[in-house]
This record gives C-alpha cells, structure tokens and sequence, in this order.
C-alpha cells in the first residue's frame, strides 16, 4: 500500500477553531465565533506556559559582558521572557585554552537582603533572578570585579506566540501538540457555551488533559539525570 511519503500534515488558526467547535458539537459561523475561540487560544497558551517547561520556548545561549563595579543588569525589557534556566559565569571568553563556565548559584530575595556587604568586588558566585511583570533583571553577589573580563551566558524561557490576527497563521507550539490544543480549545469553547455543549464538559476536559500529558511527556529532556547528595561541612 503506497503512503504519501510526506509529513506536512498542520493546521492553521481557522481549522483549529472549526476542530474544536467540532468536538464541542456547534459550529463556528459567525466571526464573534473566530474572535472568541481567538482570545481562548491566547489564554490557553498561558496556560500552558503555567503547566511547566516548554521545550520550543527555549532560547539561548545568550551572552551579556559584565561591567566592573555593576552588578544589576536588564536581561529583557520586553516581558516576553519568562524566566532563566540555565546560567553560568565565563572566563576568558574566546581562549580555547583557558575559556571556563563556572556554575552561579541561584539564591532568594530573602538570601540576597542577607548578603553582608553588597558592594563587595570579586568573581560573582551568586545569581538573584528578579521575574518581574514587564522586565527581567538579574543582581550578581559579588559584584563583578575587575580582574579580568566576565560574561553571563544563560538559556532563557519565552512566552509562547499568540496567535496574531490572520487565521491562516500556525500556532507556536510543535506539530506533536495539535491534539491537545484542538482537545484544549474544544473544552474552552464549550465553557463559554453551557446550554450547547454542558454535557461534553466532562468528556471534553479528560480528552484535553490526556492529550496533554501524552504530549509534554514526548516533550522533555531525554538525557540521563544523576543524583549527587550534597553534605555542608561548615
């Protein structure tokens, strides 16, 4: 039996919407419908950036050179970045033979407000990542000193892509995820309609979750993870 040897196969913003208006047994036929469904996939797309790490989102490496006797810098002023996941110190940047990423720990406010002296100047060891509504900015303990040069190299997290105004746009998110947004925006949609669709609520939110969990658990890190216990000895 032939096969089409082809895997093109998406849908755009306006076959989304007739999909999910499918499963919530009503049709789309007004553009109030296409409007609605819109605003339901935006808000959905937070959702799912609450449920957890995106792989797509992730963006980097990214360098920012840090400045002797500066320790707060504004990673992004835009507030499409979510937060930071990976980060580390760098030396020497460029040098094959003495290049070296050195690992900064992550600490709280309440661990930073604790340091001693903040003004102090040597090699940052520490990392406050401050998650703020329109920016994110990060404070470095201790301050970068002059000694040499220093670079912060981070993988960011992004918000995902709305979905814009042309309905023949894709959404932002992996081909892999197309049934879980069809199953997620079915059951938004028939939120909003309870006289149309109260009876598939409950059909609608476990097709959704299942759907959801198939995919984030085909989108992780496959790489092995290793367990080291940490003992303090001070």
């Amino acid at each position: 039996m032939a096969t089409s040897s082809t895997n093109t196969f998406n849908l755009d913003i306006g076959e989304i919407v007739d999909e999910a208006f499918d499963r919530a047994g009503m049709e789309a036929r007004t553009g109030w419908h296409y409007k609605t469904a819109r605003r339901s996939l935006d808000l959905m797309m937070l959702e799912w950036q609450n449920r957890g790490l995106n792989l797509w989102t992730v963006s980097g490496p990214t360098s920012q050179t840090l400045t002797a006797g500066t320790g707060s810098y504004t990673l992004d002023s835009s507030g499409n970045t979510v937060d930071l996941i990976e980060y580390n110190l760098r030396t020497n940047d460029g040098d094959s033979g003495s290049q070296t990423d050195y690992t900064l720990r992550r600490i709280s406010i309440p661990e930073y407000a604790d340091f001693p002296n903040k003004l102090t100047e040597s090699q940052p060891t520490q990392i406050l990542i401050n998650r703020n509504a329109s920016s994110l900015t990060v404070d470095l303990l201790p301050v970068p000193d002059d000694s040499q040069t220093y670079k912060l190299i981070y993988y960011s997290l992004r918000l995902i892509y709305d979905s814009g105004s042309p309905a023949s746009y894709n959404m932002d998110v992996p081909k892999l995820f197309l049934p879980a947004l069809a199953a997620g925006l079915a059951y938004y949609v028939a939120m909003k309609f309870p006289m149309d669709a109260a009876d598939r609520l409950p059909f609608l939110k476990q097709e959704y979750e299942q759907q959801f969990n198939l995919a984030a658990e085909e989108n992780r890190v496959k790489a092995p993870v290793r367990f080291v216990p940490y003992q303090s000895y001070t």
